[in-house]
């Protein structure tokens, strides 16, 4: 069955950086894209990243185009979210996605001084 594992979330000062790391299994992973996708408190479960099955094409929310990268590694089956530049507005759970319906249980990111 698919699974998919975040890690990396944490407590991060505004202007900070973190990366994340979703593990994933049960599916021939590299011939998928991936997405990361994040819920605030209160707020519905928004966008973030998505990478293409080759890691050639990248797409962001406009919240955080510039300051986000997404990348993967097939060998590996991970995707990973490199956050840098942090705001307050970023704290969410951060969550793994696959073909829109498959999700991780979801890692928090509290940017906070």
């Amino acid at each position: 069955q698919v699974q998919l594992v975040e890690s990396g979330g944490g407590l991060v000062q505004p202007g900070g950086s973190l990366r994340l790391s979703c593990a994933a299994s049960g599916f021939s992973f590299s011939s998928y894209p991936m997405n990361w996708y994040r819920q605030a408190p209160g707020k519905e479960r928004e966008f973030v990243a998505t990478i293409s099955a080759t890691g050639r094409l990248t797409n962001y929310a406009d919240s955080v185009k510039g300051r986000f990268t997404i990348s993967r590694d097939n060998s590996k089956n991970t995707v990973s979210l490199q956050m840098n530049s942090l705001k307050p507005e970023d704290t969410a759970v951060y969550y793994c996605n696959h073909q829109g319906r498959f999700w991780g249980q979801g890692t928090q990111v509290t940017v906070s001084s």
